[in-house]
């Protein structure tokens, strides 16, 4: 196994609480992915289960990002927080999270309904909550929607200060 590590320890997050705080105050991640040595990348939206340390996604059932994903579910994912440019400096500040792990399939309606519920919950506008609620999260609804799951194997986080 390859071991990298951070050259700059000053920039590192290593708090989970700030960790998760980034993670709960964005709405994409990107993942990267591979099959038969050829990249492919994906932004989602997504909910974050804060116990299990994992994320949920949805999509269609057919498609490259599938293709991919059964063929080798090993990712490696990011979370990027903008703050603004640092005017003069050529630089911005940021704070980022990069992880590694491995997507699964949720097949369990339990579970389905408690990944979607972490979406809606995360994304909808407090307004339409109960009414997404409603109309997605039927029994009927479940069976047909598919949901990844991403469990987290490693994080690491970094940040550009504003101060910088």
């Amino acid at each position: 196994m390859e071991k990298y590590h951070l050259r700059r320890f000053d920039k590192e997050i290593t708090d989970y609480n700030e960790i998760k705080g980034i993670i709960q105050r964005q709405e994409y991640l990107t993942l990267a992915m591979s099959r038969l040595n050829r990249p492919y990348l994906v932004s989602l939206n997504y909910g974050y289960d804060v116990k299990q340390k994992c994320f949920y996604f949805h999509c269609a059932s057919e498609g490259k990002k599938i293709d991919y994903l059964y063929s080798n579910p090993r990712i490696y994912g990011q979370i990027l927080e903008n703050l603004k440019y640092l005017e003069g400096k050529c630089s911005y500040a940021y704070r980022s999270v990069q992880f590694e792990g491995e997507v699964s399939f949720v097949e369990k309606d339990y579970e389905k309904k408690h990944a979607l519920q972490l979406m809606v919950d995360k994304l909808e506008i407090p307004a339409l909550i109960n009414k997404t609620k409603e109309k997605f999260m039927t029994d009927s609804a479940i069976e047909n929607v598919v949901i990844g799951k991403i469990n987290v194997t490693k994080f690491s986080a970094k940040e550009e200060k504003l101060t910088s």
